[in-house]
């Protein structure tokens, strides 16, 4: 019995056992039904308290990844690495987020988002929670420079240098530095000067020996171009910061003048200044003129060290146009964190995670054919960063460039790496013959340059260089092999979660499928199709589910059936791992789901707008967030489909943009044995003691601790053990494979 029925029983059996009292106090009466509390209203999934703001959930990410540099359980250098990443990582926020919001205001947008915030509310809320992550920063950063000195690994200010060591910085710095360095005083005949995206600057404050009255000079600190932030002192490991030397010998760029002060500051400037892709006759052109103007976008920012003069500080932001009260940000310690990153590059093995290799897939192990294997085996399901890129996937390109029955290449292109060989092979495919066609994306956020690079040497092949459909972002993961085969033309595909990037396939945890399935084949012909032509009328695919038009409906309508089954007692259950859950469509169909009784697991990595925990609402989800020493940026949608279970991976987060404004694929996984290997990353990600935090219904998050009997390895080292142990099973079976007989020799006569 419930507590409400307990209470009404108990009411009833008073009113009884008092008829008098009854009698007396008419007005009083009550029955049990009159007792029994009605039905609470259903929750409207649709509200706009049950939504979190995205720009706040992607702080708390950040949040977790600064936790990451404060856990001693990480090796030292490591949680440097954690610290220079949430530096960078604000840089981009201000960048992005904040220099869009302030476009907003800017433009009396007053469209409220989802979960009912405005634009300044917005930013005044991220702010604040940004000023408490740079106090937690410049806590860490003290602690972690003591540990480092205990290790060896010293930053010194120059003031603490021995003479010896200021004169050897001096020399360094006259020989290799000084030449880049150039001044620009501020007065009236020279007025304020430009100050560019995030570069270190100092204000120098100089007056004339017999002169009462001084002037200000900027200092452009030349970090860059080879040139690195923290200079090495003699053969220890000893670094003084670059900016330090500068400020210690500007008698050298101000002979005879007296320097009576000298104070960094850096400023961020917005870089969202897209434009029009409709009124651009030349994409490229429009791309490069977009670049030129970043350069020159707003100031969303303004940093200065925690001594500045008031004056000065005031004087810099009314020249740069900033509220001195919400845009200037004080520094106590180190400017620019992500600097640190050559830091972490120190050779100390022992302050490291034990090094990772990743292994061959062990289906491509041998040296066939890479169209043999597939076309034998079935479709091949790859784990990055545990299995190698190098000997999959640009393995695929590589075979594919010089094999003489490979016809032709398509392929898209988001972001890559310099080093990469993706292009090399590209360029020697065209060279050899084949037909070869590249869907670049121009417009991937701060990789616009190197892509606009590869466009133009792709071109300068002979390749066809395309970039995709006006007014979407190609965002898709794909790669098309057409081979003539023994039986005719066949089609191999590649499908990834991932960019074509050596480097980050070594740092992100992604995955991707290799097949020659005849339908993704199709499929990915008329996918190519449309992004080189634009044209949408009649495109039918019979597996993939392409964004914009199709991935939405279908995650919204297998949903929904996951709801029906849930309703007619039939097994349900989804379970999605992503970076981000910020559509709000789909975060509501996932409450209806969980309303009507289906199991929800998300692992999603940052922005996630959903409240799991809530009743009458969520109580069915939960939201799993795994940080650790990979970046997770894998894709998997599974239903349980009533027991014809569906696994799908690709390219495509639950964002908007994703969703509806960019150009995704997402393929089926059908094979029985890669649909459990999925499974098994899931079960391991859900149940992580080590890696895992787990969402509360506020949004707060609480990290997982392994308690008596748990494992205490992270999701990431026990997916490293994995692959080590399918390879080794892997040379276990091929050694005990039959010989079979030995031919005899057949020789020319």
């Amino acid at each position: 019995m419930t507590e409400s029925t307990e209470s009404v029983a108990h009411d009833a059996e008073t009113v009884e056992s008092k008829p008098r009292a009854r009698r007396e106090r008419h007005d009083e009466q009550i029955t049990v039904e009159e007792t029994v509390a009605p039905s609470p209203p259903a929750i409207d999934p649709d509200a706009p308290e049950w939504y979190l703001n995205r720009e706040l959930t992607w702080l708390a990410f950040n949040q977790r990844v600064l936790h990451e540099a404060q856990d001693a359980r990480n090796p030292l250098l490591e949680r440097v690495k954690f610290l220079a990443i949430v530096g960078s990582n604000l840089n981009e926020f201000f960048m992005k987020r904040i220099g869009g919001l302030k476009q907003q205001i800017g433009a009396r947008v007053r469209e409220l988002t989802v979960d009912g915030r405005s634009p300044e509310q917005q930013v005044s809320e991220c702010l604040v929670v940004v000023r408490d992550i740079v106090e937690q920063q410049r806590l860490l950063a003290s602690e972690l420079h003591r540990l480092l000195k205990e290790q060896g690994i010293v930053l010194r200010s120059h003031q603490r240098l021995t003479e010896e060591q200021r004169q050897q910085m001096r020399e360094y710095y006259l020989q290799n530095i000084f030449p880049l360095v150039t001044p620009q005083t501020m007065d009236p005949a020279h007025p304020f000067p430009f100050i560019s995206n995030l570069s270190l600057n100092l204000l120098v404050t100089v007056r004339y020996p017999n002169d009462d009255a001084s002037g200000l000079a900027r200092i452009k600190v030349p970090v860059g171009s080879g040139i690195p932030r923290f200079l090495k002192v003699g053969d220890e490991e000893l670094y003084v910061p670059l900016e330090d030397v500068v400020a210690n010998n500007l008698d050298l760029l101000f002979p005879g003048m007296v320097i009576e002060g000298c104070e960094l500051f850096r400023v961020t400037r917005n870089a969202i200044t897209e434009r029009d892709e409709d009124l651009a006759d030349d994409l490229l052109v429009m791309i490069e003129t977009e670049l030129r103007e970043r350069k020159f976008a707003p100031i969303v920012r303004l940093e200065v060290q925690k001594d500045m003069d008031p004056v000065h500080r005031g004087m810099l932001a009314a020249e740069l146009g900033l509220d001195e009260a919400s845009e200037v940000f004080e520094v106590d310690g180190m400017m620019a964190l992500r600097d640190l990153f050559q830091i972490v590059g120190v050779n100390r093995p022992d302050l490291h995670d034990p090094p990772h290799h990743p292994l061959d897939h062990p289906k491509l192990s041998d040296k066939r054919s890479i169209f043999h294997i597939i076309r034998e085996v079935g479709p091949i399901l790859l784990q990055h960063p545990y299995e190698s890129f190098a000997t999959s996937v640009e393995r695929f390109l590589l075979e594919a460039s010089f094999d003489p029955k490979v016809l032709a290449i398509k392929m898209t292109l988001y972001r890559t790496s310099e080093d990469s060989k993706i292009i090399d092979y590209l360029v020697d495919a065209a060279q050899n013959g084949k037909q070869v066609t590249v869907v670049v994306e121009l417009k991937a956020r701060f990789d616009e340059a190197a892509n606009i690079r590869w466009a133009n040497r792709l071109e300068e092949a002979g390749i066809h260089v395309t970039y995709g459909v006006l007014g979407l972002k190609t965002h898709s993961k794909v790669i098309l092999v057409v081979r003539r085969d023994y039986n005719g033309l066949r089609r191999y595909a590649h499908i990834g979660t991932g960019n074509y990037h050596a480097g980050t396939a070594r740092l992100y945890s992604d995955l991707g499928l290799l097949t020659c399935d005849p339908a993704i084949g199709e499929d990915l012909t008329e996918l190519f199709n449309y992004l080189t032509t634009g044209y949408v009328p009649k495109r039918l695919y019979r597996k993939l589910l392409p964004a914009p038009k199709m991935l939405k409906p279908a995650l919204l309508t297998k949903i929904e059936r996951e709801s029906e089954h849930a309703k007619a007692g039939r097994p349900a259950r989804i379970q999605f791992k992503m970076n981000a859950l910020e559509d709000k469509d789909i975060t509501a169909a996932l409450y209806r789901a969980s309303q009507a009784g289906v199991p929800v697991d998300l692992i999603i990595r940052d922005t996630c707008r959903l409240r799991p925990g809530i009743a009458g609402l969520s109580e069915q989800v939960r939201v799993v967030s795994i940080v650790g020493r990979f970046l997770e940026h894998t894709r998997i949608y599974h239903f349980l489909n009533g027991g014809a279970e569906e696994y799908f991976i690709g390219s495509a987060d639950c964002m908007k943009r994703n969703l509806e404004s960019r150009v995704e694929v997402v393929a089926p996984v059908d094979l029985p044995e890669l649909q459990r290997e999925l499974q098994q990353i899931l079960d391991i990600q859900l149940n992580d003691r080590r890696d895992a935090w787990d969402m509360q219904s506020d949004g707060t998050y609480i990290q997982r601790m392994p308690g008596e009997g748990d494992d205490p390895r992270g999701s990431q080292q026990i997916l490293i053990e994995l692959a080590e142990r399918r390879q080794k099973e892997a040379r276990r079976l091929k050694k005990r494979k039959p010989k079979g007989i030995a031919r005899r020799p057949i020789f020319e006569r």
